[in-house]
């Protein structure tokens, strides 16, 4: 009758720096002491010495964002565009825009933070990416165009939206394995109206038509029309509430 001997199982040699976190040994645990004690240093602060050094600090940084603006990044984005109006202004950050195609901007544009603006010209010559009159862009807006976006007179995108009049990729699984591009029919114009409100981390799909004076809720995902003095909210997004038309829109200044 043979007998079946088992080797005990090998033990995982443990590593040095798992054995000073874990190990309660004096020499580990005087050296998690030392490396807390160094990362909770504090020195003190006091207020006649560090105020006006941080005051200095500040306008230091208000005056370097200040010039780097109006000499930098307002002049780099009007470059790019084919016309603007009137009191166009930026942040002080210089907005990544990729291919080739057509911003016009109205007067008293805003377009703060940094912008991300992607151009397609394999379904138009020239692109053509419109802001209306006192309209603002926030920080870390996308916008995808193959063929139109136009944002309308007084409207606000508030930061981190994204607004696409293409998906990219073909529908169809067979030409995305292929690494062909949509078809044109799926490039669809996406047209915003006057007075409307784009809060934060929103996404616009191609061929959405957003009505004059409507708001879409911060994290809607729009994929259909969203009606004039409306509400929109949730993913797809859907009414939720109706808004009293105004008599007439206020004059831009």
């Amino acid at each position: 009758m043979s007998t079946v001997t088992t080797q005990p199982p090998q033990v995982q040699k443990q590593s040095l720096r798992r054995r000073l976190a874990t190990s309660q040994d004096p020499l580990p645990r005087m050296i998690r002491a030392a490396y807390k004690s160094f990362h909770s240093l504090s020195v003190p602060a006091p207020k006649v010495i560090v105020r006006p050094i941080l005051w200095l600090f500040i306008t230091a940084r208000s005056i370097w964002h200040y010039l780097f603006r109006i000499f930098v990044c307002e002049p780099f984005f009007k470059a790019y565009c084919k016309s603007y109006g009137r009191n166009l202004r930026t942040d002080c950050f210089i907005h990544w825009i990729q291919g080739k195609g057509d911003i016009i901007c109205g007067d008293n544009v805003w377009v703060d933070g940094k912008v991300t603006i992607t151009f397609a010209a394999r379904f138009a010559d020239r692109p053509i990416f419109e802001i209306g009159d006192g309209s603002g862009i926030g920080h870390l807006c996308h916008f995808t165009i193959g063929k139109r976006v136009s944002i309308g007179r007084n409207t606000t995108l508030s930061g981190d939206i994204i607004i696409m009049d293409s998906n990219a990729h073909a529908t169809d699984p067979v030409a995305r394995w292929e690494h062909k591009p949509p078809d044109p029919e799926d490039v669809r114009p996406v047209i915003i109206g006057d007075g409307v409100w784009i809060a934060r981390r929103c996404i616009i799909f191609p061929g959405v038509r957003i009505g004059n004076g409507a708001i879409v809720s911060a994290g809607s995902v729009v994929r259909g029309h969203v009606p004039p003095y409306s509400v929109v909210a949730g993913n797809p997004a859907k009414v939720v509430l109706r808004l009293k038309k105004p008599e007439q829109f206020p004059d831009l200044k």
